[in-house]
């Protein structure tokens, strides 16, 4: 098995700040690239050309399937006196799978200084629980990461809600000792399966159309690489469910939120 930190090592730059990079079996979901590694591959390339700003927001909208070898290519859009805006294209061998928006941002001076997104249900630490996919199970991508079930409804267990809280961390320890830049951060926020397949019966295919980051802090950190994620299925109609999503590092200080659209074939 290939491990991410050896993944991100094996990236090869080629010009203008474009990456190469070869996907392998292990971090597969279905037919294409597992959609974090997706994220933080096009987050190596967009830092290579955004100036050492700190990333503030991403956007992707994952447009078809990719693996094996893809090319990573940033394009600075504008930089201004504190922000600057990326787009990242991921291109597969038939064409642009992902096409990415960064935006990164210089800290501001201001009075404003607060944060109201407290873990919102008690929830045990992650070594008293129990694995949410035990070992050999799920998509080959998720053997790469440990997932204890802290609360909510498994996977079609035709629950009522669709509200799922999973700790999360790499297998890989060099990757779960950090540090934990947005690379890391957005490898690992893809995990969870979307929430809205807590309320399913019955197998049905999957598939994430978008994704949208706030990142909190600049320097998160948690202990021994374990975050707590919310995925809250808000809506599903016709097909596509919309659905928040939270990460708190272990002492449940918010450091990121997002927002996902989930093609729901079933």
């Amino acid at each position: 098995m290939t491990t991410f930190s050896d993944l991100l090592a094996s990236l090869d730059a080629i010009s203008n700040g474009e990456v190469r990079a070869a996907v392998p079996e292990n971090w597969m979901q279905g037919r294409t690239t597992y959609g974090g590694l997706t994220a933080a591959l096009c987050h190596e390339a967009a830092k290579r050309v955004a100036g050492g700003r700190p990333l503030k927001a991403f956007q992707v909208a994952f447009v078809g399937p990719s693996g094996g070898d893809v090319v990573i290519s940033p394009t600075v859009l504008r930089e201004g006196k504190n922000t600057t805006a990326v787009s990242v294209d991921l291109i597969g061998e038939k064409g642009v799978a992902a096409r990415c928006l960064f935006t990164f941002a210089a800290p501001r001076a201001s009075h404003l200084a607060f944060q109201d997104l407290p873990v919102p249900v008690e929830i045990a630490p992650p070594e008293t629980l129990n694995r949410y996919f035990p070992s050999g199970i799920g998509p080959a991508f998720a053997q790469n990461f440990e997932m204890q079930h802290a609360a909510g409804p498994t996977p079609l267990s035709g629950s009522e809600t669709a509200d799922i809280y999973l700790w999360l961390r790499h297998r890989d320890e060099a990757a779960r000792s950090g540090p934990y830049d947005p690379t890391h951060l957005l490898s690992i926020g893809d995990v969870p399966p979307p929430a809205a397949m807590g309320m399913m019966r019955q197998p049905g295919m999957i598939s994430s159309m978008t994704w949208m980051v706030e990142f909190l802090t600049p320097a998160p950190t948690t202990s021994d690489g374990w975050w707590l994620n919310r995925s809250h299925a808000e809506t599903a109609i016709d097909g596509y469910s919309a659905q928040a999503m939270t990460l708190w590092n272990r002492d449940g200080e918010p450091i990121m939120v997002g927002r996902q659209t989930v093609a729901v074939f079933s």
